[in-house]
């Protein structure tokens, strides 16, 4: 692995993102929105899985890059709307990740993994891409439930959850349950297993 080209990719991938309208308030500072979602990835896989190979810590801090730039209003606000901007979202960041590693000299090899990753190809049957699932997952219960749990219902958060939940391998699920919660969110968690099981 060389360590200064990735260093390379993050720093480029940061430029991108940091292009975000879209701010989150971070110690009274507003950060853009996909930046530090692509640093909290790079970090959870760090301590997730500390020796996972190049490709798999590229296609983690890649894995929302300048996501602002296909809206969620342009499609149906059903679910076949949803799906295919989940879809369209998937190839757009390859794509724009394949750019970037490209212009610094990646090879190909590594490039067409890291799009295969980022489309979260072959699920449950790859290593490195339910690494990354499980990695998404974590940053999202470690960051972003909380919040998001105070503007929806139980019944929602719960669904959700579960949905979450079944994604992740035993590892994850691990990790998962070690993480830091507030009584409701924890609680909710319960509910989720308990109505799964």
């Amino acid at each position: 692995m060389s360590i200064d080209k990735l260093a390379e990719a993050y720093t480029c991938i940061d430029k991108a993102n940091a292009e975000d309208p879209n701010t989150e308030k971070i110690n009274n500072t507003l950060v853009p929105k996909e930046l530090i979602y692509g640093q909290r990835m790079t970090n959870t896989i760090e301590e997730f899985e500390p020796n996972a190979p190049e490709a798999l810590k590229l296609a983690a801090r890649s894995q929302h890059i300048c996501r602002w730039k296909i809206p969620r209003k342009n499609y149906a606000m059903n679910r076949i709307g949803y799906l295919k901007w989940r879809e369209d979202l998937k190839k757009f960041h390859a794509q724009k990740a394949s750019e970037i590693l490209k212009n610094i000299g990646y090879d190909s090899e590594i490039i067409d993994r890291v799009a295969f990753l980022i489309q979260k190809k072959k699920l449950k049957k790859d290593a490195d891409t339910q690494t990354l699932e499980d990695v998404i997952c974590l940053v999202f219960l470690n960051f972003y439930y909380e919040e998001f749990l105070i503007k929806h219902t139980d019944k929602k958060v719960i669904d959700i959850l579960q949905k979450t939940w079944c994604k992740m391998s035993k590892k994850g699920h691990e990790s998962a349950l070690q993480l830091s919660y507030s009584e409701k969110a924890l609680d909710l968690i319960k509910q989720a297993l308990g109505n799964d099981s």
